[in-house]
């Protein structure tokens, strides 16, 4: 008799305890994910990563060919040190110009015969040596921006990580051509994991921002708690769904994007 009570009060207490839970299942997915495309048109000269390669930022991912642009990069830089050139020698002609009106300027003060015509034209080519030095010094400054913007140019075909993360898809190889706006590589972090779940309406009085829950991975045994960090309307009304996101440390373990997992939430709140 006693045993029977005992089992009774213990599946009592078990159905309580699950009535007053829910678990739900969900997707490990990564909060940072990066989708990297090209920018120019061109072909892939060389590819520095493979599927499943974890990169550090900054490392290269892949090189574009870079013939034309080194052609036209060395036509600006060639284009913006002529035109320094330029500047510096009509800098030194206006000062030429300037220490020969000192010296007939002085000689004017000290009354001496001169023809005031050598000064005039002095000035004159004195005015005119300074237009064309603000000349060439605005051509040097559209010179530089544009010499800047290749090298800028010039740094997007050698493709870097912009973070940590995972190479999860690459749909280049060498000899590709790939066109403005084409994904090349895709990358996520490893290290900024959520869960993605999927909920009915029906338990949304129990769903709070700010809760925490339990969170299970079965593949890997691993259990921790998590927090739920949002709650997002889902894009079709008519499923009548809420998708939640729940936060968790992985502690080190080998989780990644697309795994299976179960959160638990308490009903009792």
């Amino acid at each position: 008799m006693k045993k029977l009570l005992l089992v009774t009060l213990f599946l009592t207490t078990f159905i309580e305890a699950g009535a007053n839970q829910i678990t739900l299942t969900g997707t490990v997915i990564s909060n940072g994910q990066k989708m990297i495309g090209s920018r120019y048109m061109g072909y892939i000269k060389k590819v520095y990563v493979q599927l499943g390669d974890f990169v550090k930022r900054e490392d290269d991912l892949y090189e574009m060919e870079s013939a034309e642009f080194d052609m036209m990069k060395s036509q600006a830089d060639l284009g913006l040190e002529q035109s320094k050139l330029v500047v510096e020698f009509w800098k030194k002609r206006l000062e030429v110009l300037e220490k020969r009106k000192e010296k007939l300027e002085l000689k004017a003060n000290n009354k001496m015969m001169m023809p005031m015509t050598d000064l005039n034209d002095l000035n004159t080519m004195a005015e005119n040596a300074e237009s064309m030095l603000e000349t060439a010094q605005v051509m040097v400054e559209q010179m530089s921006i544009k010499a800047k913007q290749l090298a800028t140019v010039f740094n997007y075909l050698k493709m870097k990580a912009p973070s940590d993360g995972v190479i999860v898809q690459k749909n280049i190889k060498v000899g590709d051509m790939v066109m403005p706006g084409m994904l090349t590589v895709m990358m996520v972090d490893m290290e900024d994991l959520e869960i993605d779940v999927s909920i009915s309406e029906g338990i949304m009085k129990h769903v709070h921002k700010g809760d925490t829950v339990k969170v299970a991975i079965p593949s890997l045994d691993y259990k921790t708690i998590g927090k739920i960090k949002a709650l997002i309307p889902n894009a079709n009304p008519m499923t009548h769904k809420i998708k939640i996101r729940v936060s968790f440390d992985t502690n080190g373990k080998n989780i990644f994007p697309g795994m299976y997992a179960k959160i638990v939430i308490d009903k009792a709140r």
